[in-house]
């Protein structure tokens, strides 16, 4: 979703009182659709699998390393870490594990969970159902404001990346790489090329309504590129004041916090230390998310490092350039051809790259250096790279079948079975 619920921006995440450094540990929440077994439409019965385990109408449920949450609408459930964790492939698993336990529980309902960046025949101004549960008061004001009854609120499910700094001089390391990766995010896991049973033409649909749905107040979202800041200070005055004051005259109550409502492709924590990145689409598999997740990871942690241009040329990284290549990667996700001033600031031969095959030089570089937890997931990052994106691959099999269910019906087999999506 595009909001994180209030209990997910702290309570769930709360974590120890002492603050991690960067690449330390991390945080992943995966979103996922309940739907129904045989015709694939949307349930909205995540507060039944929540009152389920905990025995009442809540909106966490605690087990162990993975919590569960509900969302701002009522067929989508969350899982994500615990507290910070320190392997991702071993959160993987245990993502896996929690998917095949709730589709169990789901039976009795008749219903699984389907993963995906949007539902394709989700038809929100008539299915949508808000929570009405525990904190519900922060989706009305949401619903007051923007009417949550649209594609680019009650039809997203997104992967969420958390990575963690100490300080200021950390933060800022941290913030400059992350701006130069996320316009290669949607070449890299688009997965929504399809809304109300049609193909849209766009590999990251999700994000085209991300960039739009909050326009009636711009500096919740700005060009969801972050702003080229790098001190908790500087941020706070231009960017959480600013949208504090622009708030008050749609939240007279201030029922909504400025630091919930940012929603940048990626948002700095400073209470807790972190920066979330949001543009990820939700892949078929944890095993998929979770590739996805370490190769943005390790890219970010060697551009922090100064592996490929120095940081204080990352800061100076034009924001115009960046919200660009956003732009065709949304449209053309893999195949979307890339500036050659952008390549270089990975210091590669300045020659013609598409999003894909950056990547593919890029994955290539960090194995070459060593980086042995992305050779881990090197099986589902050589699907991703010689089948294209799940959203690429679901384009080729929906043509092929001449219709959405039987593809998203053997999406959701994957996700039951942890494995990857080859049409």
């Amino acid at each position: 979703m595009i909001i994180p619920s209030p209990h997910s921006a702290g309570k769930a995440h709360a974590g120890p009182p002492y603050r991690y450094h960067l690449f330390q540990a991390y945080g992943v929440e995966l979103e996922y659709m309940i739907v129904d077994c045989d015709t694939l439409q949307v349930k909205p019965i995540a507060d039944d699998l929540l009152k389920h385990e905990l025995g009442y109408f809540g909106a966490d449920c605690v087990r162990g390393p993975i919590t569960w949450s509900n969302e701002m609408v009522l067929h989508v459930i969350e899982l994500k870490s615990t507290q910070p964790e320190g392997n991702l492939s071993n959160l993987g698993h245990l993502l896996a594990d929690e998917v095949r336990y709730i589709n169990h529980i789901l039976k009795q309902w008749d219903a699984r969970l389907l993963p995906g960046g949007c539902h394709p025949a989700f038809r929100p101004e008539k299915e949508t159902r808000l929570w009405p549960h525990e904190s519900n008061e922060i989706y009305e004001a949401y619903n007051r404001i923007f009417n949550c009854r649209g594609h680019g609120w009650s039809n997203l499910q997104s992967t969420h990346l958390n990575l963690p700094f100490y300080d200021d001089e950390e933060f800022a390391q941290l913030h400059a790489a992350v701006r130069v990766v996320l316009p290669l995010i949607p070449a890299l896991c688009a997965s929504s090329p399809m809304v109300e049973e049609t193909l849209t033409g766009s590999r990251d649909t999700r994000l085209k309504y991300y960039k739009n749905n909050q326009s009636r107040i711009p500096s919740i979202t700005g060009r969801i590129i972050p702003e080229a800041v790098f001190s908790r200070r500087t941020y706070l005055k231009n960017i959480y004041e600013k949208i504090k004051a622009d708030l008050r005259p749609h939240d007279p109550q201030g029922i909504l916090n400025p630091v919930w409502v940012n929603s940048r492709g990626a948002v700095p924590r400073f209470d807790r230390g972190s920066v979330e990145i949001r543009l990820i689409d939700s892949q078929e598999c944890p095993a998929a998310d979770i590739a996805v997740s370490l190769l943005l990871a390790e890219t970010i942690r060697a551009l922090a490092g100064n592996m490929f241009a120095p940081v204080a040329e990352l800061m100076k990284c034009p924001s115009d350039m960046l919200t660009d290549i956003l732009d065709r990667t949304i449209e053309e996700g893999e195949d979307a051809l890339l500036p050659e001033e952008y390549v270089r600031y990975f210091e590669f031969d300045p020659e013609k790259y598409t999003a894909g095959s950056l990547w593919k030089k890029i994955t290539g570089h960090l194995i070459n250096r060593d980086v042995r937890v992305i050779s881990g997931s090197e099986p589902e990052l050589k699907i991703i790279f010689d089948e294209g994106t799940l959203a690429t691959r679901i384009i080729r099999a929906v043509k092929q079948a001449g219709a959405w269910q039987p593809v998203y019906r053997q999406l959701a087999d994957c996700l039951e079975q942890n494995k990857m999506f080859i049409p």
